[in-house]
């Protein structure tokens, strides 16, 4: 190995339901490529730290917005090409590590723990020696081959991820200690891993670090970390609308002790287990009609919906038009003079193209919504006057307002999350005058949050929908909470030891 590492970078990141009848295409990655994937991150820039600690070398990573199941021809492209890459950096300039960055909740056509099977098509190319590091979002899923196929793995401590690029940098940092300390040592020791897996599997709305008890047992994951011998630690809550064996909880410990990482893993994993019954929503709930009659009932403005079965951040195809339609139906919003409500938002690329030929000001009749999913409602029809029009946007390319009555509806070419105050102002809303604001959403993003005077979850149905057990999971394991209320013994906690191979766990410390 070289004085300074050479570390190539490579993933795909998409959050997928199996229970949304959308597809993700490839192109929703927006693959960044070779010098690209450097620009994405700013700790990777010249001059900082870590720059300076290793020679870094971009193959492909694609994030693409949570949605539908991936369409496997277009994973398989995008896989290949990763791989292509791979090997011509590593012809050029053999590598010491590999930044993995994933989010590890995607499905794709008949692929089980997609994840694992890229690491070990990557590892096809890279070969065993290469250090792994992967980065992962706290709702990804770490199967055990995963965990087997990583050498170093970390998730996000915060939900909202407010830590998302702290998270990322803290898996580059690790590894290049890693790097570092085998050039100094000359020893080529690769770090311990203790996996443990919990028959737990809930929505991120139960599990917020916002509040309790989320808040508590993330809290511990630095006082593990401190421990002697122990590299990181971590707590994946799993994704919980998908249906694979790999869709749990899990805890993981890295370290050079086997003693540590054990004992650090068990005392998160008996943790968590121990609250696992305190788990609660992080907002009042309710039907979608009980949320709009307790939001017209409060004098706190603006009051806040998440319309949540269909949030789009969490896997949702965008477009269920369930809580509009009911919206719409509604009385009490049928003049301009009504209480003033903003609904974010629904796809409908042939209204867009009406809306966008009439211009702002016109009155027109469109119809959108329920083109990918039309389990639970059929499509909209609406006529109203077009408030504001909007070009540009990486994920909707284009966007309006379609004012009826009192109910400014935000229509897409493309479906796109609303989580910033500026997507509303660019679109000439203003939500904190609003009295209502409905988001597809599950538990509002920091600047919603400081935003709304009150808010309630609305559990509406959709691709991922609050309510599990509507979903009609079959594949992961049982028994698992909160699907299964009684067990008939205690999980068994235990840590299971992963070295990267026999040898290699006969060279760590006692």
């Amino acid at each position: 190995m070289s004085q300074r590492p050479v570390i190539a970078i490579a993933g795909l990141a998409c959050e997928t339901s199996s229970f949304s009848p959308a597809r993700t295409l490839g192109g929703a990655f927006h693959p960044r490529r070779g010098p690209e994937v450097i620009e994405e991150y700013a700790f990777l820039h010249h001059g900082t730290h870590l720059a300076d600690a290793a020679d870094w070398k971009g193959a492909l990573i694609g994030h693409a917005l949570p949605g539908g199941i991936v369409v496997r021809a277009d994973f398989e492209q995008l896989s290949r090409e990763i791989l292509e890459r791979l090997a011509g950096i590593v012809a050029s300039n053999p590598i010491d590590g590999l930044w993995y960055d994933i989010h590890g909740a995607m499905c794709v056509e008949d692929i089980e723990d997609v994840e694992g099977e890229l690491l070990r098509r990557i590892r096809t190319v890279i070969g065993p020696d290469v250090l792994v590091s992967a980065s992962m979002d706290l709702h990804g899923n770490v199967s055990r081959e995963l965990a087997h196929q990583t050498d170093l793995i970390t998730c996000y401590r915060m939900a909202p991820h407010e830590d998302e690029l702290e998270s990322k940098e803290r898996a580059c940092r690790n590894l290049v200690h890693v790097l570092t300390a085998q050039t100094d040592t000359g020893r080529r020791n690769r770090p311990l891993k203790a996996w443990v897996p919990i028959p737990i599997l809930l929505p991120g709305e139960q599990t917020s670090t916002r509040n309790e008890p989320a808040k508590s047992l993330y809290s511990l994951i630095p006082e593990i970390e401190a421990m002697d011998d122990v590299l990181d630690a971590a707590i994946w809550v799993g994704y919980a609308w998908a249906d694979e064996p790999r869709n749990h909880a899990v805890v993981m410990v890295t370290g050079w002790n086997k003693v540590a990482v054990a004992r650090g893993a068990k005392r998160l994993a008996s943790l968590f287990w121990q609250v696992h019954k305190d788990f609660r929503f992080v907002a009042p709930t309710g039907s979608f009609s009980e949320c709009i009659d307790n939001a017209l009932a409060s004098s706190k403005r603006p009051f806040f919906i998440s319309d949540s079965g269909d949030n789009p951040t969490a896997g949702g195809s965008g477009d269920v038009t369930f809580g509009l339609d009911q919206l719409l139906k509604r009385s009490e919003f049928s003049k301009e003079s009504s209480s003033s409500v903003i609904y974010a938002s629904i796809p409908g690329p042939q209204a867009i193209d009406v809306i966008t030929k009439a211009g702002v000001g016109a009155t027109v009749t469109v119809t959108a919504g329920a083109q990918v999913d039309n389990l639970h409602s059929g499509p909209v029809t609406m006529t109203g006057r077009v408030h504001s029009i909007r070009y540009g946007d990486r994920d909707a390319e284009v966007e309006a307002v379609l004012q009826v009555g009192s109910v400014f509806t935000i229509l897409t070419k493309f479906r796109k999350p609303y989580h910033h105050e500026s997507d509303f102002n660019g679109l000439d809303l203003n939500p904190r005058t609003s009295d209502i604001v409905i988001v597809k959403i599950g538990y509002l993003e920091p600047e919603l949050f400081n935003m709304a005077a009150d808010w309630m979850l609305g559990l509406t149905p959709g691709g991922v929908d609050q309510d599990l057990q509507r979903l009609g999971h079959r594949r992961i394991p049982r028994p698992m909470w909160p699907f299964d209320k009684k067990f008939h013994r205690a999980p068994d906690l235990t840590p299971q030891l992963i070295p990267f191979s026999n040898e290699d766990l006969k060279t760590h410390k006692e």
